[in-house]
């Protein structure tokens, strides 16, 4: 539907109503900036559903932050959480699983994710569908709109363009996370990222 970040927000801001939208979110200080932009123009569900968090606890416990973030800022904002379901995920992406953050494993993980997105958006009849994910400058916002944009076609609800981490996005999810004390996990949330992140801090420990 859209080309560019730009041609989103020129739309959404000459709607003539508040059309609903199905926001897929990853964790509570990614949904911030995104939740304060278009909260002013969609009536908003979010959807939480992350298979690839590891383990079940940090599942559970970033779940519990982003409900009570957007309780904190509109108490009529639901929170739909999917049924967690790591097999799929690892099935997902299945030979993959060697290859390093930012690549096609993380590809793999941005489509289940965002197909689960529309499918639900799809039987609860919403107008449109999209992610809180573009929000990071570690996330692939291209891959993330081309697989939007694929599923569009493929189950025919409109994928809103999502790259939140223009105008700033990025920067004010950091000033809102400090202000509402969001939790904010120091890896993006699959094993092989938490892996990653642990064969990081161990090489700072051997150098100091």
């Amino acid at each position: 539907m859209f080309t560019s970040y730009k041609e989103m927000k020129k739309f959404i801001e000459h709607l003539d109503r508040r059309p609903t939208l199905l926001l897929h979110s990853c964790c509570a200080p990614c949904s911030s900036h995104t939740l304060f932009l278009l909260n002013q123009y969609f009536e908003i569900t979010i959807y939480y559903s992350n298979d690839n968090i590891y383990p079940q606890e940090e599942y559970d416990k970033r779940l519990e932050e982003q409900k009570k973030f957007a309780k904190e800022v509109n108490a009529a904002i639901p929170v739909l959480a999917d049924n967690f379901d790591a097999a799929c995920f690892y099935e997902k992406i299945k030979g993959l699983e060697h290859l390093k953050e930012r690549s096609e494993r993380c590809y793999a993980c941005y489509s289940l994710r965002l197909e689960k997105t529309v499918q639900t958006a799809q039987k609860l009849k919403f107008d449109y569908f999209t992610t809180t994910l573009s929000i990071s400058p570690y996330k692939n916002s291209t891959w993330i709109n081309e697989i939007g944009q694929k599923l569009e076609v493929q189950y025919g609800v409109p994928f809103l363009y999502s790259d939140f981490k223009k105008e700033q996005g990025y920067q004010h999810s950091i000033a809102l996370s400090k202000e509402y004390a969001l939790y904010r996990q120091d890896y993006c949330g699959c094993i092989y990222s938490y892996q990653e992140r642990m064969n990081v801090q161990n090489d700072q420990r051997e150098k100091n």
